[in-house]
Protein backbone atom coordinates (compact mmCIF):
# COMPACT_ATOMS: atom_id res chain seq x y z
CA UNK A 1 0.00 0.00 0.00
CA UNK A 2 2.83 2.55 0.83
CA UNK A 3 4.49 1.92 -2.33
CA UNK A 4 0.95 2.43 -4.22
CA UNK A 5 0.61 5.42 -2.27
CA UNK A 6 4.04 7.10 -3.40
CA UNK A 7 3.81 5.90 -6.65
CA UNK A 8 0.27 7.43 -7.46
CA UNK A 9 0.34 10.42 -5.61
CA UNK A 10 4.18 11.79 -5.79
CA UNK A 11 3.09 15.14 -4.20
CA UNK A 12 1.05 17.39 -2.88
CA UNK A 13 0.03 20.74 -3.84
CA UNK A 14 -0.99 23.60 -0.81
CA UNK A 15 -3.21 26.12 -1.57
CA UNK A 16 -1.21 28.13 1.16
CA UNK A 17 -3.13 31.05 3.20
CA UNK A 18 -4.78 32.80 0.51
CA UNK A 19 -4.61 33.04 -3.59
CA UNK A 20 -3.64 37.10 -3.74
CA UNK A 21 -0.29 37.12 -5.14
CA UNK A 22 0.14 40.84 -3.56
CA UNK A 23 -1.06 39.73 -0.01
CA UNK A 24 1.45 36.23 -0.16
CA UNK A 25 4.40 39.03 -0.99
CA UNK A 26 3.05 40.73 2.14
CA UNK A 27 3.32 38.55 4.46
CA UNK A 28 6.79 37.07 3.32
CA UNK A 29 8.80 39.88 5.59
CA UNK A 30 6.26 39.59 8.71
CA UNK A 31 6.07 35.51 8.71
CA UNK A 32 9.44 35.45 7.97
CA UNK A 33 10.20 37.99 11.24
CA UNK A 34 7.93 36.03 13.43
CA UNK A 35 10.00 32.60 12.55
CA UNK A 36 13.09 34.32 13.73
CA UNK A 37 11.86 35.56 16.83
CA UNK A 38 10.33 32.38 17.53
CA UNK A 39 13.76 30.79 16.98
CA UNK A 40 15.66 33.02 18.94
CA UNK A 41 13.28 33.42 21.85
CA UNK A 42 13.08 30.13 22.21
CA UNK A 43 16.84 28.86 22.27
CA UNK A 44 17.32 32.01 24.19
CA UNK A 45 15.29 30.58 26.84
CA UNK A 46 16.71 27.02 26.57
CA UNK A 47 20.13 28.43 26.85
CA UNK A 48 19.63 30.97 29.85
CA UNK A 49 18.46 27.66 31.43
CA UNK A 50 20.93 25.32 30.38
CA UNK A 51 24.02 27.51 31.36
CA UNK A 52 22.78 29.87 34.55
CA UNK A 53 23.20 27.95 37.82
CA UNK A 54 20.11 29.72 39.38
CA UNK A 55 17.70 28.40 36.60
CA UNK A 56 18.62 24.71 37.54
CA UNK A 57 15.14 23.60 39.06
CA UNK A 58 12.36 21.55 38.29
CA UNK A 59 10.06 23.96 36.84
CA UNK A 60 12.80 25.74 34.82
CA UNK A 61 13.68 22.71 33.21
CA UNK A 62 10.44 21.58 32.31
CA UNK A 63 10.20 25.19 31.16
CA UNK A 64 13.38 24.65 28.92
CA UNK A 65 11.31 21.76 27.65
CA UNK A 66 8.95 23.52 26.35
CA UNK A 67 10.62 26.19 24.84
CA UNK A 68 12.62 23.67 22.67
CA UNK A 69 9.48 21.71 21.79
CA UNK A 70 8.00 25.04 20.82
CA UNK A 71 11.07 25.95 18.58
CA UNK A 72 10.70 22.27 16.60
CA UNK A 73 6.85 22.79 16.40
CA UNK A 74 7.38 26.12 14.71
CA UNK A 75 10.05 24.85 12.34
CA UNK A 76 7.97 21.84 11.36
CA UNK A 77 5.57 24.28 9.02
CA UNK A 78 6.77 28.03 9.16
CA UNK A 79 9.84 27.49 7.11
CA UNK A 80 7.69 25.73 4.13
CA UNK A 81 4.86 28.59 4.44
CA UNK A 82 7.15 31.30 4.32
CA UNK A 83 9.46 30.12 1.37
CA UNK A 84 5.79 29.08 -0.70
CA UNK A 85 4.91 32.97 -0.63
CA UNK A 86 7.43 33.42 -3.13
CA UNK A 87 6.18 30.23 -5.05
CA UNK A 88 2.82 30.12 -7.42
CA UNK A 89 2.84 26.36 -6.93
CA UNK A 90 3.29 25.04 -3.50
CA UNK A 91 4.22 21.24 -3.94
CA UNK A 92 5.72 18.56 -0.86
CA UNK A 93 6.66 15.32 -1.77
CA UNK A 94 4.15 12.44 -0.55
CA UNK A 95 7.02 11.52 2.33
CA UNK A 96 7.80 15.16 2.97
CA UNK A 97 4.01 15.71 3.80
CA UNK A 98 3.73 12.11 5.74
CA UNK A 99 6.73 14.12 8.21
CA UNK A 100 4.94 17.12 8.24
CA UNK A 101 1.75 15.03 10.04
CA UNK A 102 4.20 12.94 12.18
CA UNK A 103 6.39 15.91 13.35
CA UNK A 104 3.22 18.32 14.40
CA UNK A 105 1.47 15.44 15.89
CA UNK A 106 4.49 14.20 18.04
CA UNK A 107 5.30 17.76 18.94
CA UNK A 108 2.11 19.23 20.06
CA UNK A 109 0.83 15.84 21.21
CA UNK A 110 3.90 15.83 23.52
CA UNK A 111 3.42 19.82 24.00
CA UNK A 112 0.02 19.10 25.80
CA UNK A 113 0.97 16.96 28.16
CA UNK A 114 4.32 18.44 29.21
CA UNK A 115 2.07 21.25 29.73
CA UNK A 116 -0.06 18.89 32.39
CA UNK A 117 3.60 17.72 34.02
CA UNK A 118 3.91 21.90 34.48
CA UNK A 119 0.84 21.83 36.24
CA UNK A 120 1.57 19.05 38.48
CA UNK A 121 4.79 20.55 39.44
CA UNK A 122 3.08 24.12 40.34
CA UNK A 123 0.53 21.86 42.19
CA UNK A 124 3.47 20.23 44.41
CA UNK A 125 5.33 23.42 44.77
CA UNK A 126 2.43 25.47 45.97
CA UNK A 127 0.22 22.85 47.82
CA UNK A 128 3.17 20.56 49.01
CA UNK A 129 6.09 22.84 49.55
CA UNK A 130 7.88 21.16 52.52
CA UNK A 131 7.92 18.02 50.27
CA UNK A 132 8.62 19.69 46.96
CA UNK A 133 12.38 18.40 46.62
CA UNK A 134 11.94 15.33 47.55
CA UNK A 135 8.64 14.77 45.08
CA UNK A 136 10.32 16.97 42.32
CA UNK A 137 13.81 15.10 42.27
CA UNK A 138 15.82 15.63 39.01
CA UNK A 139 15.13 11.68 38.16
CA UNK A 140 11.54 12.15 38.51
CA UNK A 141 11.65 15.15 36.24
CA UNK A 142 13.54 13.63 33.70
CA UNK A 143 11.13 10.49 33.35
CA UNK A 144 8.34 13.05 33.35
CA UNK A 145 9.50 14.83 30.25
CA UNK A 146 10.46 11.18 28.80
CA UNK A 147 6.86 10.20 29.75
CA UNK A 148 5.81 13.55 27.37
CA UNK A 149 7.31 12.34 24.46
CA UNK A 150 6.40 8.64 24.52
CA UNK A 151 2.93 10.06 24.87
CA UNK A 152 3.66 12.40 22.06
CA UNK A 153 5.06 9.36 19.53
CA UNK A 154 2.49 6.83 20.47
CA UNK A 155 0.03 9.92 19.62
CA UNK A 156 1.57 10.77 16.08
CA UNK A 157 2.89 7.63 15.28
CA UNK A 158 -1.26 6.65 15.21
CA UNK A 159 -2.45 9.16 13.57
CA UNK A 160 0.30 8.62 10.71
CA UNK A 161 -0.56 4.97 10.34
CA UNK A 162 -4.47 5.57 9.83
CA UNK A 163 -3.35 7.93 7.24
CA UNK A 164 -0.94 5.61 5.82
CA UNK A 165 -3.40 3.14 5.12
CA UNK A 166 -5.47 5.13 2.95
CA UNK A 167 -4.80 5.00 -0.76
CA UNK A 168 -3.90 8.62 -2.67
CA UNK A 169 -4.53 8.10 -6.39
CA UNK A 170 -5.79 11.08 -8.12
CA UNK A 171 -6.77 14.77 -6.08
CA UNK A 172 -3.84 16.11 -4.57
CA UNK A 173 -4.77 19.72 -3.34
CA UNK A 174 -4.63 20.75 0.12
CA UNK A 175 -6.53 23.73 1.53
CA UNK A 176 -3.91 24.77 3.53
CA UNK A 177 -0.23 25.54 4.29
CA UNK A 178 0.70 22.45 5.82
CA UNK A 179 -0.32 18.82 5.92
CA UNK A 180 -3.41 18.94 8.23
CA UNK A 181 -4.82 15.54 8.51
CA UNK A 182 -8.19 16.47 8.03
CA UNK A 183 -7.42 18.07 4.71
CA UNK A 184 -5.48 14.90 3.23
CA UNK A 185 -7.50 12.06 4.37
CA UNK A 186 -10.58 13.75 1.89
CA UNK A 187 -7.86 13.39 -1.06
CA UNK A 188 -8.23 9.18 -0.70
CA UNK A 189 -9.93 7.60 -3.48
CA UNK A 190 -12.37 6.19 -0.64
CA UNK A 191 -14.92 7.33 1.74
CA UNK A 192 -12.86 8.19 4.36
CA UNK A 193 -15.65 9.40 7.14
CA UNK A 194 -15.28 6.67 9.63
CA UNK A 195 -11.42 7.39 9.11
CA UNK A 196 -11.36 11.04 10.00
CA UNK A 197 -14.34 10.54 12.89
CA UNK A 198 -11.44 8.41 14.06
CA UNK A 199 -8.78 10.22 13.61
CA UNK A 200 -10.53 12.93 15.92
CA UNK A 201 -11.20 11.12 18.44
CA UNK A 202 -8.10 10.33 18.92
CA UNK A 203 -6.53 14.33 18.83
CA UNK A 204 -9.61 15.36 20.62
CA UNK A 205 -9.44 12.90 23.03
CA UNK A 206 -6.13 13.51 23.72
CA UNK A 207 -6.52 17.39 24.21
CA UNK A 208 -9.69 17.37 25.96
CA UNK A 209 -8.36 15.40 28.47
CA UNK A 210 -5.21 17.16 28.79
CA UNK A 211 -6.75 20.33 28.79
CA UNK A 212 -9.72 19.17 31.84
CA UNK A 213 -6.70 17.78 33.80
CA UNK A 214 -5.17 21.35 33.61
CA UNK A 215 -8.50 22.57 34.70
CA UNK A 216 -8.71 20.42 37.58
CA UNK A 217 -5.19 21.34 38.76
CA UNK A 218 -5.28 24.83 39.07
CA UNK A 219 -8.66 25.28 40.27
CA UNK A 220 -7.40 22.91 42.77
CA UNK A 221 -4.11 25.15 43.63
CA UNK A 222 -6.30 28.15 43.68
CA UNK A 223 -8.49 26.76 46.04
CA UNK A 224 -6.42 25.04 48.28
CA UNK A 225 -4.34 27.90 49.02
CA UNK A 226 -7.12 29.79 49.23
CA UNK A 227 -8.29 28.38 52.55
CA UNK A 228 -4.70 28.61 54.03
CA UNK A 229 -3.87 32.47 53.10
CA UNK A 230 -6.47 35.36 52.86
CA UNK A 231 -4.99 36.69 50.33
CA UNK A 232 -3.59 33.60 48.75
CA UNK A 233 -5.53 33.10 45.77
CA UNK A 234 -3.86 36.33 44.15
CA UNK A 235 -0.77 35.16 44.92
CA UNK A 236 -1.24 31.90 43.22
CA UNK A 237 -3.21 33.36 40.57
CA UNK A 238 0.14 35.50 39.97
CA UNK A 239 2.36 32.39 40.22
CA UNK A 240 0.18 30.60 37.45
CA UNK A 241 -0.89 33.28 35.49
CA UNK A 242 2.18 32.48 32.68
CA UNK A 243 1.52 29.00 32.65
CA UNK A 244 -2.84 29.34 32.50
CA UNK A 245 -2.08 31.66 30.05
CA UNK A 246 0.14 29.57 27.51
CA UNK A 247 -2.62 27.00 28.25
CA UNK A 248 -5.17 28.97 26.62
CA UNK A 249 -3.82 30.19 23.72
CA UNK A 250 -2.22 26.47 22.93
CA UNK A 251 -5.07 24.31 23.41
CA UNK A 252 -7.81 26.63 22.34
CA UNK A 253 -7.83 26.22 18.91
CA UNK A 254 -6.69 22.84 18.80
CA UNK A 255 -10.03 21.64 20.64
CA UNK A 256 -11.81 24.16 18.10
CA UNK A 257 -10.03 22.35 15.04
CA UNK A 258 -11.06 18.93 16.22
CA UNK A 259 -14.30 19.14 18.49
CA UNK A 260 -16.24 22.03 15.90
CA UNK A 261 -18.87 20.42 13.61
CA UNK A 262 -18.12 22.78 11.38
CA UNK A 263 -15.05 23.53 9.18
CA UNK A 264 -15.01 27.13 8.06
CA UNK A 265 -11.73 27.49 5.60
CA UNK A 266 -10.84 31.08 6.52
CA UNK A 267 -11.19 30.11 10.66
CA UNK A 268 -9.48 26.73 10.38
CA UNK A 269 -6.41 28.55 8.74
CA UNK A 270 -6.17 31.46 11.31
CA UNK A 271 -6.67 28.78 14.05
CA UNK A 272 -3.73 26.30 12.09
CA UNK A 273 -1.81 29.61 12.13
CA UNK A 274 -2.38 30.93 15.55
CA UNK A 275 -1.09 27.37 17.06
CA UNK A 276 1.89 26.70 14.74
CA UNK A 277 3.00 30.22 13.96
CA UNK A 278 1.87 32.54 16.84
CA UNK A 279 1.72 30.43 19.97
CA UNK A 280 5.66 28.97 19.83
CA UNK A 281 6.81 32.55 19.53
CA UNK A 282 4.06 33.96 22.63
CA UNK A 283 5.54 31.01 24.58
CA UNK A 284 8.93 32.83 25.62
CA UNK A 285 7.68 36.27 25.54
CA UNK A 286 5.07 35.36 28.01
CA UNK A 287 7.28 33.53 30.44
CA UNK A 288 10.18 36.06 30.06
CA UNK A 289 7.87 39.23 30.46
CA UNK A 290 6.88 37.65 33.76
CA UNK A 291 9.22 35.56 35.23
CA UNK A 292 12.07 37.79 37.19
CA UNK A 293 14.30 34.93 37.63
CA UNK A 294 14.69 34.42 33.62
CA UNK A 295 15.05 38.43 33.26
CA UNK A 296 17.70 38.56 36.30
CA UNK A 297 19.42 35.63 34.04
CA UNK A 298 18.93 37.51 30.83
CA UNK A 299 20.81 40.42 32.94
CA UNK A 300 23.56 38.44 33.90
CA UNK A 301 23.85 36.76 30.52
CA UNK A 302 24.75 40.34 29.29
CA UNK A 303 26.70 41.21 31.98
CA UNK A 304 28.76 38.28 31.75
CA UNK A 305 29.13 39.47 27.65
CA UNK A 306 30.52 43.05 28.57
CA UNK A 307 32.98 41.76 31.06
CA UNK A 308 34.01 39.48 28.97
CA UNK A 309 34.47 42.09 25.86
CA UNK A 310 36.05 44.48 28.13
CA UNK A 311 38.81 41.86 29.37
CA UNK A 312 39.20 41.26 25.69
Amino acid sequence: MEEGNQSAVSEFLFRGLCNSKELQTFFLVPFSILYLMTVFGNLLVVFLIITDPHLHSPMYFLLANLSFTDFCLSSVTTPKLTVDFLKDYKTISFWGCMAQILCVHFFGGGEMVLLVTMAYDRYVAICKPLHYSSIMDSKKCIWLVLITWIIGFVHSTSQLAMVMELPFCGPRIVDSFFCDIPLVIKLACMDTHTMGTLINADSGFLATTCFILLLVSYTYILLTVRLHSKDGASKALSTCTSHITVVVLFFGPCIFIYLWPLSITWVDKFLAVFYTVITPLLNPAIYTLRNKEIKNAMKRLINRHMVSRDNF
